[in-house]
């Protein structure tokens, strides 16, 4: 797909790249999740945008560069696509529960749904820093705070989209002495809905990636002594014990001790 003015929809294409199904349906709020911004007025407003398939128009070439052209749209509500491509292998025809990933860079229109997200994580486990109702997060501050990310060499935050939906994020946290610009703390987060698809360890090898492009060469993160399951992850990825912090956290009035992790990029 072109990257010019339309780059906005590379993370669309990237998803009809991963889909092997005939029919795709996705409601606007999906393509927005996906793309990670609103999309233009004329995209709710005329069936036409969505069967433009000539310039000075680009923004087709997210489905079309796969095989894949609008079969019908229902304005302001959902697009229905299909595929010639896939039409002829029985095995993917009817298979429409493909989970598709895509993992971006989060932007500053993405700020509510964060905001959505981390309070349904919060409120699901007693793993994170925060519990539940923790935290009184406004669009304002978490716009704010992206801003910083999106300006600092050695942070980022990471979204993870399945299927249309905000499934989990991973944060890379720079340190922010001269001395510890080479190190980075990692906070991850995915909602049980979505756990045991591959997403934490997608969030973490797709940051590694990012880490190593941007200087980064030692990666740390602390997880509850209790986590089993994320140690195990974590161990899986390189991560190797570096230490316990004994009485951390606070959780339901007991102390909880918490491990630290490391791993040399």
């Amino acid at each position: 797909m072109p990257k010019n003015s339309e780059s906005k929809y590379i993370p669309l294409a990237d998803f009809f790249k991963q889909s092997t199904n005939k029919e795709i349906t996705l409601t606007y709020v999906e393509i927005e999740a996906i793309i990670g911004h609103v999309l233009p007025n004329a995209a709710y407003l005329s069936s036409s945008w969505w069967k433009k398939t000539k310039p000075p128009a680009l923004h087709y070439f997210a489905w079309t560069d796969s095989g894949y052209s609008v079969k019908s749209v229902d304005l302001g509500k959902a697009i229905h696509f299909h595929s010639v491509l896939h039409e002829t292998d029985e095995r993917k025809s009817d298979n429409n529960n493909q989970d598709i990933l895509i993992i971006r860079e989060a932007d500053l229109e993405d700020a509510r749904p964060f905001i959505n997200l981390q309070e349904t994580i919060f409120a699901e486990t007693d793993f994170m820093l925060f519990g539940k109702s923790d935290r009184q997060l406004t669009v304002q501050s978490i716009r704010k705070s992206m801003n910083t990310w999106k300006t600092s060499p050695n942070s980022i935050l990471l979204l993870a989209i399945m299927n249309g939906q905000y499934a989990g994020y991973v944060q890379f946290i720079g340190g922010p002495a001269p001395r510890a610009v080479h190190r980075a703390s990692v906070v991850i987060g995915v909602k049980q809905d979505f756990s045991k698809k591959g997403i934490a360890s997608s969030l973490m090898l797709q940051g590694e990636k990012w880490a190593k492009g941007s200087g980064i060469s030692k990666l740390e993160l602390t997880v509850i002594k209790e986590n089993i399951n994320a140690q195990k992850l974590y161990k899986k990825l390189g991560f190797e014990l570096e230490g316990t912090r004994k009485n951390a956290l606070i959780i339901h009035d007991q102390f909880v001790d918490e491990y630290y992790m490391g791993k040399q990029i």
